[in-house]
């Protein structure tokens, strides 16, 4: 059982997917650093000095003084700034994906092109006929069932 894992757990495809996911979970942390404390505050500052990440709501019908003292308190609330905030992340994320992607894809050399597929040969000459032909036009047999 050992060894099935070992060769299991050493096989390329997942070797590439665990370093995959390795570097995606830091790069979502750079983004999520950029989306937080380089976008986000001049975001905030040009919309009226706004903090996304302070927007709640209040379930508990007790007033708090901010988010943070909802939060410490254990009330019941609705982080939906800091859902916004996600969401940004996640947009950011999947747009240098799609670009990063775009970019590979455009340096790799392009596949073959599928093999043509078999030409339709007359059961007769052998010569090739068209996929639709009902005679041969070389030697003029009647292929139509054929």
């Amino acid at each position: 059982m050992l060894d099935e894992f070992k060769k299991f757990a050493l096989r390329g495809n997942i070797l590439d997917m665990a370093v995959g996911v390795i570097i995606g979970g830091a790069f979502g942390k750079i983004v999520s650093s950029f989306t937080s404390d380089i976008l986000m505050p001049p975001l905030g500052l040009m919309l009226g000095k706004v903090d996304f990440s302070n927007f709640y709501i209040n379930l508990s019908g007790t007033e708090y003084e901010s988010f943070a003292a909802a939060k410490e308190a254990g009330a019941p609330i609705i982080a939906y700034g800091a859902f916004l905030n996600t969401c940004l992340d996640f947009m950011i994320v999947a747009v240098a994906i799609f670009i990063l992607i775009k970019q590979v894809n455009r340096l790799l050399p392009a596949p073959p092109p599928p093999p043509a597929p078999n030409p339709r040969k007359c059961p007769f000459c052998r010569e090739v006929v068209a996929d639709d032909a009902t005679k041969c036009p070389h030697c003029a047999s009647d292929i139509k069932g054929k």
